[in-house]
């Protein structure tokens, strides 16, 4: 069948997130971090329902801080850590609106974290628990890793992608065309950049831009000269201005040039205002409780009219590597079928 990955925008079903589960992760920081997981479900659960993940023993301390109803449901499942948008299945459609998920392998970014063998399973799990059938893919791929409009085309990044630590036996036309198979694009866009002090993913294109419509994409382009990505966003940007999508149109580029960086426990840490998750009518955007924060929000504002833009406190989600695009996975309604 015809599969192709929809929209973040598409309508949703619900959100799937995963409780914090890898203490040594988040060190003196896990009490705080689960919090601003729960902060996060509820924002979503305004908009759309919420399944938020935990490993068997946690349930009663994830519906104690999360308020277990009012949108949220809490399930046990094996996990290994928290990042659903990594770990977890990437749903498409076929033309007739059938749903499917789309089960990459996953090695926690190239081997980082151990164990992550439970993780490699949890998007099957998943499948089979909502009742929706699986499509297996060999190669590693990470759903932050890419950005697509619905419509035929897909962003990432080759810093990520083609990182020997991934998919070591496969050559750049293999993975575009593994891309092409399982989420139905027909049009690859390669940036070479991620984040420079992005060492956790090598580069997810979710640190560096986000279709918001189709032929529309918010781009993170810090102002700050001393900012690390300062020229590299903008090399990026070049690349992007110069494209074209699936159906031939140049891109509408929406600059977020807001950039900040808090400490915590110690390290200095930067909160990505780009990481943000498009929900049914709202916009969920992690904020610092910085000066930048007004500014993001408004530009994210007006790069998704008519949605209800919402900020929530993630420094310390931030701190363990992602945002809060990192930590959720959309689940697309699913159309009539027949």
């Amino acid at each position: 069948m015809n599969f192709r990955m929809p929209a973040e925008w598409t309508e949703h079903e619900g959100c799937l997130m995963a409780w914090p589960t890898r203490r040594e992760l988040w060190g003196e920081t896990y009490d705080e971090v689960r919090r601003e997981y729960a902060q996060v479900a509820r924002a979503i659960a305004e908009f759309e329902p919420v399944t938020m993940v935990c490993v068997p023993g946690q349930a009663a301390e994830a519906r104690e801080l999360c308020g277990d109803g009012g949108g949220i449901e809490v399930v046990e499942l094996p996990i290994d850590d928290s990042w659903f948008r990594d770990s977890g299945p990437i749903f498409v459609l076929g033309p007739d609106g059938e749903r499917a998920g789309v089960d990459f392998r996953f090695n926690a970014w190239g081997g980082k974290h151990h164990p992550f063998d439970t993780d490699d399973k949890i998007a099957a799990a998943l499948l089979e628990r909502l009742g929706v059938p699986r499509i297996e893919s060999r190669m590693i791929l990470e759903g932050g890793a890419i950005t697509v409009d619905g419509e035929g085309t897909l962003i990432t990044t080759e810093q990520c992608l083609l990182h020997p630590n991934r998919n070591p036996g496969m050559t750049k036309a293999e993975i575009e065309a593994e891309l092409i198979a399982r989420l139905g694009v027909t049009k690859v866009i390669w940036l070479p950049y991620g984040g420079l002090e992005d060492t956790e993913t090598d580069g997810h294109v979710d640190g560096v831009c986000a279709f918001v419509a189709p032929g529309k994409v918010v781009v993170q382009l810090p102002s700050d000269p001393a900012h690390p990505d300062h020229e590299r966003m903008r090399v990026n940007r070049a690349v992007l201005a110069a494209a074209t999508d699936a159906r031939g149109r140049s891109l509408e580029i929406v600059e977020l040039p807001q950039s900040s960086f808090v400490e915590v426990d110690g390290r200095r840490t930067e909160v990505g205002y780009l990481n943000f998750y498009v929900a049914n009518g709202g916009v969920v955007v992690p904020i610092a409780d910085a000066p930048g924060d007004e500014g993001a929000l408004a530009v994210i504002a007006a790069a998704l009219p008519g949605r209800k833009v919402v900020g929530v406190r993630t420094r310390v989600i931030a701190y363990g590597g992602g945002g809060i695009h990192c930590i959720t996975q959309q689940v697309p309604v699913a159309g009539p079928t027949g």
